[in-house]
This record gives C-alpha cells, structure tokens and sequence, in this order.
C-alpha cells in the first residue's frame, strides 16, 4: 500500500500566481485535496510564459495540474463576497500576492476564523511584510541575488544565477510541508493558524553553508565552477574520445581504490600530499593534473568500467537533451485543452492515477458560482 489521496476531503482556495504557491498547491492537489486556482480576470501571468503546447504554457500545464479555476475581481463586492462564502468552506487559503493585498480587502486570517476557526492561512511573500520588505519586488532571480545565492554560483570569471528557479521551488516546497504540520496541529487543537514564509528566508537557510564558512571557516567558499570548494578530487575531466566525466572522492577507502584500480598510482595512497582530504584539497592543482593527463588516455566507457568496478561515484556531464532521454527519467502527461503535454514525474510514486488535466482560465467559474451561493 503506498500513498493514495491521503488529502482526499480538504478544499484549499489558492490565489497563487507564477511558480511559488502554485508548486505548493500542486503539491496539494497531488495529494488528492481539491484546489480551486483562483485567478485574476486576465488569468495568471504564467499562462504566457510560453507557448509552446499548441499555442499552451508547458510551465503553467506543469505547476496546475489537477486543479480548477474561477476567475475574481477582487475590487468587485460580488466577487469579493463569493469568496468570503469559498472561504467559509475551505481548509487552507494560500496566496503569493503581494503583501497585504488580501489583508487591506478584509481576508485577514483572524477574520475569517470568526466564520471559520478550521482555516489555515498560508502567505507567501519575497522578503516578508515589514514595510521595507513590502516594497521590493520579489521574482526568482532577484532573490537569488539578494540572498547571496549568485556569489557562490558559477566559476572564477563571474557569478551566475542557478539555472531553474530554485528559490520559488524550494518555497513552495516549504509552504507545503508546513500547511501539512498545521493541518497536523489542527487534528488537536481544532483551530487553523497562520503560516508568513518569504523566499528569502528558505533561499537563506539553504545557504547556510556558505553563511557558516564566512563566519567561521575564514570565508565562504570562491565560485569553482564545476569542482568543489573543500573536496578533492573532485569535477569534470576530460576523456580520449573528448568527453567529460565527473568524479567525487568523499573519503580515504574511495581514494584507495581510486588510487589502485583506476588511475594506477597506489605510491598515490600514502603520499604526504595526497594521503587525507585536506592534504588533497590543498594540492588539487597537482592531483588534477595527474588525473586529467591519466584520463586523457582512456576511453569514457572504459573509464567508466573501471570506476564502476571500483564503487567510484562519477556522473555523465549531461544537457537536458540527455535528460529527456535518460533511462532513469520516469515521465507523464499533462492534458491542457487539445494539448498534450510530456514532463518530468513527481518524484514521489504514489498509488493510482495522478491528476493530469490543467484548468482552462475560468472553466470552472460558473460549477464554482453555482456551489457558494
């Protein structure tokens, strides 16, 4: 028995827009909770990131799979008042709006428990709703910048930002785990609370080992590209037949073996320069050396053979196109109108079916109006 809709009953109202909340309430909505999207009367922005899938979002049918979707007016006093009544109803609200957009309309968390003590609130914001934080606007990159993220990414000719959007990801990601331990508080206390995450604040915590080692490491480690700031060897290497490979020794039974069964050097294990970690690391420029003249001579498939054999962790240097072809990728469809829509599974496997179709904008608006009366 494996996990199967263990959501299944909770209806989550989700004001979420480009990639943060609606990771999280796709999350949600994987888990079997019903999810209403809604949307701006123009639709979320990220319907327009591309269009690509028959004239479609690809990025969008990916972050709304299984849900629905009604379009508000929030300046409007109906639209405002049908969500009042959805509200009245649910279990958790989430939204990535701006700060206090929701609060200043009169959907303030303490207020809507007057009609609804179950509710949890979850508010997602760039840098949290002090007044100063209020007024930066807060997109993926951004954050990577402010956050530091950008200073250790990339090599010694400049920064650079991570290639997906990791801060928004690792957010929702966030903002789910902690709806599901207030939806936990909740089974005992019976009333729902308020959850504040920033993005700021994940992207922070996730940089904590470059935070760590300025403070008290003498200094966060320098862009290395594709080698690491404290472990050797360990990168990309060249092959005979001009490939790349990486390799990561993590510890002295590897380098053993390395030393032995691949490279051909076991006067290598006990050298003063490269017996420990530390002694490695400090004499890299001269280890890469050896290596990159040694894997210069053998073939990828033979080298691989060889670390294979020897219980080396390595990895092929590959491109997305390699990705959407690689044995271990497990995919599935997404259904959005007419299109079709291939991608990357979630990666926990679950029982059943998961949810495949993407709401049109507005297409559940009048099932949705007809509900809340």
């Amino acid at each position: 028995m494996g996990l199967n809709k263990e959501l299944d009953g909770l209806l989550i109202i989700s004001l979420d827009q480009a990639v943060a909340a609606p990771y999280c309430s796709l999350l949600l909505a994987d888990a079997g909770a019903r999810v209403i999207k809604v949307e701006r009367p123009e639709g979320d922005f990220a319907r327009g990131y591309d269009s690509g899938a028959n004239g479609k979002s690809s990025i969008f049918a990916w972050l709304n799979k299984g849900k629905e979707s009604i379009c508000l007016n929030l300046d409007e006093i109906n639209d405002r008042n049908l969500l009042f009544k959805m509200l009245e109803n649910a279990d958790v609200l989430l939204s990535n709006l701006a700060p206090g957009s929701l609060e200043k309309r009169g959907f303030a968390g303490h207020k809507l428990r007057e009609k609804n003590k179950k509710l949890i609130t979850c508010s997602i914001t760039g840098y949290g709703d002090s007044e100063d934080a209020a007024k930066m606007k807060a997109y993926d990159f951004l954050v990577q910048a402010e956050s530091g993220l950008c200073s250790v990414t990339g090599n010694e000719q400049g920064p650079t930002r991570v290639g997906v959007s990791i801060t928004d990801l690792s957010t929702g990601l966030t903002a789910f785990s902690g709806i599901l331990r207030a939806l936990h508080q909740r089974n005992t206390t019976g009333v729902g609370i308020d959850l504040k995450i920033s993005m700021f604040d994940v992207i922070a915590d996730w940089m904590n080992m470059p935070l760590l080692a300025h403070r008290y490491m003498d200094g966060a480690p320098k862009r290395v590209g594709l080698k690491h700031s404290f472990i050797a060897p360990y990168g990309a290497y060249k092959t005979k037949d001009k490939k790349e490979i990486l390799i990561s020794i993590q510890n002295n039974r590897e380098w053993k073996m390395f030393c032995n069964n691949v490279i051909g050097k076991p006067e290598f294990v006990e050298d003063i320069k490269f017996k420990n970690n530390t002694d490695r690391y400090e004499n890299r420029e001269i280890l890469d050396n050896f290596i990159e003249n040694i894997f210069l001579n053998l073939e990828k498939n033979i080298l691989i053979e060889k670390l294979k054999s020897s219980k080396i962790a390595y990895a092929n240097l590959n491109d997305v196109s390699d990705l959407s072809k690689h044995q271990f990728l497990r995919n599935q469809k997404a259904f959005y109108g007419d299109a079709e829509i291939e991608m990357a599974d979630l990666p926990l496997k679950i029982e059943g079916e998961r949810p495949k179709k993407v709401p049109l904008l507005n297409e559940n608006n009048l099932k949705i109006r007809e509900e809340f009366v």
